[in-house]
């Protein structure tokens, strides 16, 4: 274990200053007025005092106080850069440089970065060290995972202040899929797998807002290919999943479609929202009214009731004033055809049914 390592898992996480983020995309967010979040921290404090009440064990207890320290600290290191898109690469630690797939990763970090995205990785060797070769250490931020045998950091975000340590593999993935805004998948082993099949769990029960997941395979490689065969022969046929849920992800070996995959589906589409019983997609551009009429008569099926409704910022999204020029789609989302979403995303991206 590392030095850096060390003093993470023993004490609490530390503080170094961060460095301010430049360029159009990348504002600091504005600070949260104290009275806007007292009752959260007051639910938190309430909660700690619970603990002792009810005698929780101190085991329990560390587990509880590591995990608050962790998550703490890690939004603390990515609050900086929310505004600025980025994209979790996913893959084996194993990946050696001269496999084709480390190669794959390079290249598509170098892509992600010219596109101006941080790419996040686990911050250690084979694919996730790819990853940030190409983009290097400006471009790349790190969520190290502290093994019982050593795991160094790879020597790009070495001692990076957008390097964090996380003891839990369980507080590392939340932050993974909250923070980013694509997901790209390299081949991996275990962890690769669990990490891939959560997020798609989480885009297919609508746990997570709708990201672009692409599963990236080396140049006429079969490791993805081979999966998907197996969700294609055991998964469809039992009805253990809807053929809607393939559009939930792009299978591909080419790193210029895996690129042109996330970049297009930020083309029209920009975030989303539930404001009560609405959902509300934020776009770049209104659909004009024929591609209106289209959505209504094909995604008909997805809407509890109503229609779908061009519109203003809702009165709710007042706190969110960045976003206030965005024209929005409203509907009552049924909130269960998770694929269809991803469906109607990509219409409105193309600009046609």
């Amino acid at each position: 274990m590392t030095s850096s390592e060390s003093s993470a898992a023993e004490g609490p996480v530390s503080d170094p200053a961060l460095p301010t983020p430049s360029g159009e995309n990348s504002r600091l967010m504005d600070p949260v007025a104290p009275d806007r979040v007292a009752d959260l921290i007051g639910m938190i404090k309430e909660s700690a005092d619970k603990l002792l009440q009810d005698q929780t064990s101190r085991g329990d207890l560390k587990i509880l106080s590591r995990t608050l320290r962790e998550l703490r600290y890690a939004f603390k290191v990515f609050s900086p850069y929310r505004t600025r898109r980025k994209v979790t690469v996913f893959g084996s630690a194993r990946t050696r440089p001269e496999d084709p797939a480390f190669q794959q990763a390079v290249d598509f970090g170098k892509a992600m970065a010219e596109a101006n995205w941080l790419v996040v990785t686990g911050a250690a060797s084979g694919i996730m060290e790819a990853g940030h070769l190409g983009a290097g250490r400006e471009n790349s931020m790190g969520l190290n995972i502290m093994l019982p045998f050593e795991q160094e950091a790879n020597p790009v975000i070495a001692g990076d202040p957008k390097l964090v340590h996380m003891k839990y593999f369980f507080t590392r993935k939340l932050m993974f899929v909250k923070e980013c805004d694509a997901v790209c998948l390299l081949p991996g082993g275990f962890g690769t797998l669990d990490e891939g099949l959560e997020v798609l769990t989480l885009l297919q029960t609508g746990k997570r807002d709708m990201v672009p997941v692409v599963f990236l395979d080396p140049p006429r490689g079969d490791f993805w290919s081979g999966w998907q065969q197996f969700v294609n022969d055991r998964l469809l046929p039992r009805g253990m999943i809807a053929p809607e849920d393939l559009s939930l992800y792009k299978l591909t070996d080419r790193v210029d479609e895996a690129v042109g995959e996330i970049l297009q589906f930020y083309r029209v589409y920009h975030s989303m929202r539930y404001v009560r019983n609405k959902l509300v997609l934020r776009l770049q551009s209104a659909p004009g009214e024929e591609l209106l009429a289209r959505i209504h008569d094909e995604f008909a099926d997805i809407v509890h009731d109503g229609k779908f409704v061009v519109s203003a910022p809702l009165g709710e999204e007042q706190d969110d004033p960045a976003l206030a020029k965005l024209p929005r789609l409203v509907m009552r989302f049924n909130r269960r055809n998770l694929g269809r979403l991803r469906q109607l995303i990509d219409c409105l991206n193309r600009g046609a049914v």
